[in-house]
């Protein structure tokens, strides 16, 4: 008897403490879902988008007078007429961006979805649409992973509650400090992980001790970005980083849309950005900043229409894959499958006379240890032939070296009318392996470690 009643005490005392414990950590298993996806679309959107202002930003230490006008008058502008979730979605899934992650609330407070929270939201506009809802159905529809940022700072509550409106600099804006304010994310965060099905990923843009805990207990399958992992903003690390990390990037300076003043970067940096990240083993989460009216603006069209062209032909060595222990070897920069099949050598290119188009260039490999039955193809190119040249043998020739592994190949898929497409050809190996360099130094030998 008493054995059993110890026995019944000690059961009861684990089931206590185990409920007791919430989650402090992703699940590993979706962690390794969430680094196969590589690519992802970032949108920023909210009601200030009719001044072309940064977004949130221009509240914070702002007047009173002009908080008053933020709140009271810009809702009555955000009517976007022209808005088609379907079509940014079709856009993003052509790119290969396999998630997204939409605003539905930004530092400012306004919701772009239907809550029962505040008036402050996208249904008290002249659009009276649950936008978020739309574009989770239209994204969901594409196939694409389901991702959602919020911010736990919210400067309409800190207007109301007479707390200084900046970002992580009055004890009263962390929701662990804030009773209030705690339960007021708390139920926006409710609302966004339960009216919605089932969200994939989760970015909390600020302090989200006590929130985390809050969203993996209504969904412990959700993967949190920013506030659980490495997320650097505008920044690549110098080199290869723990995984998992992520990546965030404007195409233009600003995050919403701007319209003037904001020249973009070409697709070709974009393009050799994700390389790069990937290459270190990050996630690419990519920005676009839609317009007043709903529209997705031309310049960032374009390239995402470009980077789409590019991942047709080569999405294979984006996809499922992780960094080799040596990441770069001057310009080319390697990826490894998962499954370590396949190793990809990305030849990046400052221009297009670098490796023109319809020319053979020779490369060394040094890191790569190859046999007979190695193979070397150009993802997305059959290597017989270069268009209107006649007897002109385009193959591609391996040949394992003590050395390294040495690779001949002709660039010559056309991509432009012109043959001046200037972006990455990527090589996949076949039965290959890593070889460490017997000597790792930047600055005699080019090669760059992951360590």
């Amino acid at each position: 008897m008493i054995r059993r009643f110890i026995l019944s005490i000690l059961l009861i005392s684990f089931s206590f403490f185990s409920q007791a414990q919430q989650q402090v950590a992703n699940n590993p298993e979706r962690i390794k879902w969430f680094q196969d996806l590589g690519f992802g679309m970032f949108i920023h959107w909210n009601v200030d988008v009719s001044l072309g202002a940064v977004i949130s930003h221009s509240l914070a230490g702002a007047s009173d007078e002009y908080v008053d006008r933020y709140i009271k008058e810009l809702p009555s502008f955000f009517n976007p007429k022209k808005f088609d979730p379907d079509e940014w979605a079709t856009l993003a899934r052509l790119a290969g961006m396999k998630y997204v992650v939409f605003t539905t609330k930004h530092h400012s407070g306004f919701c772009m979805f239907d809550t029962k929270s505040t008036p402050f939201n996208v249904m008290n506009t002249p659009f009276k649409r649950d936008v978020t809802k739309e574009i989770i159905d239209a994204f969901r529809k594409q196939g694409i992973a389901i991702g959602i940022y919020f911010s736990p700072e919210d400067f309409l509550f800190f207007h109301q509650n007479n707390i200084p409106l900046g970002r992580l600099q009055n004890e009263k804006q962390f929701p662990m400090n804030n009773p209030k304010l705690m339960d007021y994310d708390k139920q926006q965060v409710k609302e966004l992980l339960t009216n919605y099905g089932k969200i994939d990923i989760m970015f909390f843009d600020g302090p989200g001790d006590g929130l985390r805990e809050y969203a993996w207990s209504i969904n412990p399958d959700l993967v949190i970005t920013r506030d659980a992992m490495n997320t650097p903003e505008q920044n690549i690390p110098d080199k290869a980083s723990p995984r998992p990390w992520e990546a965030c990037y404007t195409m233009g300076t600003d995050w919403q849309y701007k319209p003037t003043n904001d020249p973009h970067k070409s697709g070709t940096e974009i393009i050799d950005m994700l390389i790069e990240i990937r290459a270190k083993g990050g996630n690419f989460l990519l920005n676009v900043g839609p317009k007043p009216n709903g529209e997705i603006q031309i310049e960032q069209e374009s390239l995402l229409r470009e980077i789409a062209l590019w991942n047709f032909a080569n999405r294979e060595s984006i996809y499922a894959v992780k960094p080799l222990p040596v990441i770069r070897d001057k310009n080319i920069w390697f990826t490894q499958s998962n499954d370590e099949k396949f190793i990809y050598a990305f030849v990046t290119r400052d221009k297009p006379s670098d490796w023109k188009y319809g020319e053979r260039r020779d490369f060394l490999l040094p890191m790569i240890e190859g046999n007979t039955k190695t193979k070397v193809s150009i993802l997305g190119y059959k290597s017989e032939l270069v268009e209107y040249v006649n007897n002109f043998d385009a193959s591609v020739k391996v040949s394992p070296t003590p050395i390294g592994l040495a690779v001949s190949a002709v660039n010559g898929q056309r991509f432009y009318t012109n043959r001046q497409w200037p972006n990455t050809v990527v090589l996949k190996i076949e039965n290959a392996r890593f070889k460490p360099p017997v000597e790792v130094k930047t600055s005699k030998s080019g090669i760059d470690g992951a360590k």
